[in-house]
């Protein structure tokens, strides 16, 4: 009864403030994370009772203007955190001022809104996600997108391969990665275009994963056709803290964050200084489950500062380094283990491993104006370095000193990113208008494949060079607010490249360049019926660039070739504590030059088309009980091939993953999770298959104030799979002829660990 009153005493104080032309005044806010006490970015602003809505910007500010006189209640709201409800007066040609603390509390689901406002960047799916399903490893930070899939096949120490939307993304070829802005994926790598190593970055200092799938957003540029991942890195750590894992095969894993302003951090006189420091460091050794012992070895350390150089202003500077070295089994031909040449976890070349490592530095600054304009200025710098022994062949091509290959470079990479954002009301529509600039250039010395023996001989160099690579763009981005209801996205953006190659192995040297360009526009709906149902259809074009070794000799010509792609989708709340997330999309590939890195040759591509469909849904079964399951089909297939002969080898055709996860208070969580991929085409005429699998693994944590114990299982049933699986031609020792056939790595047996997590 209340609350009516209320609604009707402001509805008549609007009319008679309207018929008397009063000045109208406004309100402007500040939003915190109350254990940080850092500002938060995209909280829910709703102006109860109005229809008006908002998110905070990335100084936790938002702001309503034109208000009459009287008194209003805002609510709050942010996954994970608990709603806020606060009110205030906002008085004639006055703006209200308020600063509002938002803490922890248990998720629930019926609190979350499908919001008109900046519906484009809607993340709600990788929201929950992120708070239902702690990370607990390396490989789960991926895991985080409906749908993707990964596979090792190098003992740890490699970047897996990508499975989405029917791609096999190889190790990050149509898949855009990033942290915190900065690019994982390496142009004209000595393995592979798009190569994308996440190994060093820390899983316990993960604070969000954002994601996209298709060609939709014109802030992103190469290798943006499958979609996009962003993983965001803590700005502030809740608490320093140890943790020590071991596990079976001689697993051992020790992380350590510190806190380095803490204690200033809670103290009342620096409090307004919003401020934060941390350093953190992991060791992980293992030997791994094959019979070729992996003498894994890797070590990340990790600095991050936070602050304010004004309160417009805020500063951070992140520096990271990275090493990791092992030993791997490599790939097994079945015909090896039906033979009994070697054991189902075993190797034909025990010989084969590698040596990576990445520093990075990374600068970001961003100052919004008091007119409400966001300018973004980032900085990085990567130095890189890399060293892969593999044998994929055994003696296929020398039948006496075998097969194995080495790819080896060193890199240096420098970029900036720049944009300019600002709103504004023209009539009843809001216009957010974005300005981008970026700007990357790679510089690789002594890009290298050899034939060699042990890992010690270089018998032969194939391929000897190095390479400069520089990638130029700019786009514009326009959203527009329509209405409370309808918002329309268009974006457009420009890319150029500048290849570079000096052979090393040509007498006398030789020095060629390339370049090409292309353009992608971008066009996007979306309309909210209410805060429970959302529409929404996504185009665009995008596409993914080539290695130089293939743009120099073709002259820059037909080596950016477009993706074109649109989704067809909905999000909607059919009750309270049920959250699906379905689409229906299309994705058109035009001809390309594929550079493959272990043989050092280019492979034309055709044309291909995927189209298929993708569902999410998230339920909340109890208090402290959630659900979730991603279903996706895809028909992957060739254009100009016959049928039956227009498989795509390895896409995959239908994938699913789900759980259970429970969060309650005192203090037990966990999950209970499936991954399952059907069987696909190996090859294109579909005669040698790639049979799929189903492992369950496992996650139980206990929680008190001060520490949390941990139980991890991987491959709870102890299924027998192949993660990773290739038709692949070779000659065992001995053998008089070749033969094609499946060749795989083994998936993980039964692998518990335990963990020991200490605050302070």
């Amino acid at each position: 009864m209340k609350q009516i009153v209320y609604y009707i005493l402001l509805t008549i104080s609007c009319l008679f403030s309207f018929s008397a032309f009063a000045h109208l005044g406004s309100i402007s806010g500040v939003v915190y994370e109350q254990t940080t006490n850092l500002p938060l970015k995209g909280v829910n602003v709703q102006l109860t009772g109005l229809g008006k809505t908002t998110t905070t910007n990335e100084l936790g500010q938002y702001r309503f203007d034109e208000l009459v006189a009287a008194p209003y209640k805002i609510e709050l709201s942010y996954v994970g955190l608990k709603t806020v409800v606060v009110e205030a007066i906002v008085l004639d040609d006055q703006t209200t001022s308020l600063k509002t603390l938002m803490v922890n509390s248990t998720l629930e689901l019926k609190e979350v809104v499908v919001s008109a406002h900046r519906a484009h960047d809607q993340q709600l799916i990788s929201n929950l996600d992120i708070k239902i399903r702690p990370i607990v490893n390396s490989q789960e930070i991926l895991r985080m997108v409906p749908g993707l899939f990964i596979g090792q096949h190098a003992g740890g120490g490699k970047a897996e391969q990508i499975f989405l939307r029917g791609f096999d993304i190889d190790h990050g070829t149509d898949i855009q990665l990033t942290v915190d802005g900065m690019p994982v994926n390496m142009v004209s790598h000595a393995h592979g275009q798009g190569y994308a190593d996440l190994h060093f970055v820390i899983p316990e200092l993960i604070q969000g994963v954002d994601f996209k799938k298709g060609p939709y957003h014109a802030e992103k540029g190469n290798f943006t056709t499958a979609g996009w991942v962003n993983f965001r890195t803590r700005n502030a750590l809740d608490r320093s803290f140890v943790k020590l894992e071991a596990g079976q095969f001689g697993t051992y894993r020790a992380v350590a964050g510190l806190d380095l302003l803490g204690n200033r951090l809670k103290s009342g006189k620096n409090r307004d200084k919003n401020q934060s420091a941390y350093l953190a460091s992991e060791y992980s050794y293992s030997n791994s489950y094959f019979d070729n012992p992996q003498d894994f070895k890797r070590l990340n350390i990790m600095g991050k500062y936070h602050g304010h150089l004004s309160p417009t202003t805020y500063l951070t500077l992140t520096g990271s380094t990275f090493w990791s070295k092992w030993n791997h089994s490599g790939q097994i031909p079945d015909r090896a283990i039906e033979s009994g040449l070697t054991g189902f976890f075993g190797s034909v070349d025990p010989t084969e491993g590698g040596e990576t490592s990445r520093t990075n530095v990374n600068v970001e600054l961003v100052t919004v104006t008091p007119r409400n304009h966001t300018i973004k200025n980032q900085f990085f710098y990567g130095n890189y370095n890399f060293e892969l022994y593999s044998n994929f062949t055994f003696f296929l091509v020398d039948s006496i000193n075998g097969d194995q290959i080495r790819q080896k470079e060193k890199r240096n990479l420098v970029g900036y990113n720049g944009s300019f954002a600002t709103q504004n009301d023209v009539g009843n529509t809001q216009w957010t208008t974005t300005l981008g600039v970026q700007y990357r250039q790679d510089f690789t010395k002594n890009s290298e494949l050899s034939h060699t023996k042990n890992r010690i001989e270089t018998l032969n160099r194939i391929q000897f060079g190095n390479i400069d690579e520089l990638n130029a763009s700019v786009y514009a981005d326009e959203l527009v607010q329509v209405s409370s209801r309808f918002t329309i996205n268009a974006g457009l953006r420009l890319d150029f490249f500048r290849n570079q190659y000096e052979d090393l192995l040509s007498a006398p040297l030789t020095t060629k360049q390339a370049s090409a360009a292309i353009l992608s526009p971008k066009l996007n709906f979306y309309y909210t019926f209410n805060n429970r149902f959302q529409l929404y259809l996504n185009t665009g074009r995008g596409f993914h660039s080539n290695d130089t070794r293939v743009v120099v000799p073709q002259g820059g010509r037909e080596i950016l070739p477009p993706a074109y792609g649109s989704d067809l989708g909905a999000i909607f709340k059919p009750f309270p504590k049920l959250l699906i997330n379905a689409a229906a999309w299309y994705l058109w590939l035009q001809q390309e030059f594929v550079y493959v890195g272990d043989a050092g040759v280019v492979e034309p591509g055709g044309r291909t088309r995927r189209q298929g469909i993708d569902l999410s849904v998230r339920y909340q079964i109890t208090d402290h009980l959630y659900a979730d399951i991603d279903v996706n089909t895809t028909k992957p297939r060739a254009i100009g091939e016959l049928e039956g002969q227009n498989y795509l080898p390895l896409a995959p055709v239908f994938t699913t993953m789900g759980g259970l996860s429970v969060q309650n208070n005192a203090g037990f969580s966990g999950s209970l999770r499936y991954r399952y991929i059907g069987n696909r085409p190996a090859n294109e005429d579909n005669s040698i298959v790639a049979k799929g699998y189903f492992v369950t693994d496992m996650q139980a944590n206990y929680s008190r104030k001060n520490y949390t114990l941990g139980l991890s299982v991987q491959n709870l049933f102890n299924t027998r799979w192949k993660e990773t699986q290739f038709a692949t031609e070779s000659r065992l020792q001995g053998e008089a002829a070749p033969v094609e056939e499946i060749h795989f790595t083994p998936g993980t047996p039964f692998f518990a660990r335990l963990s020991l997590t200490v605050f302070f």
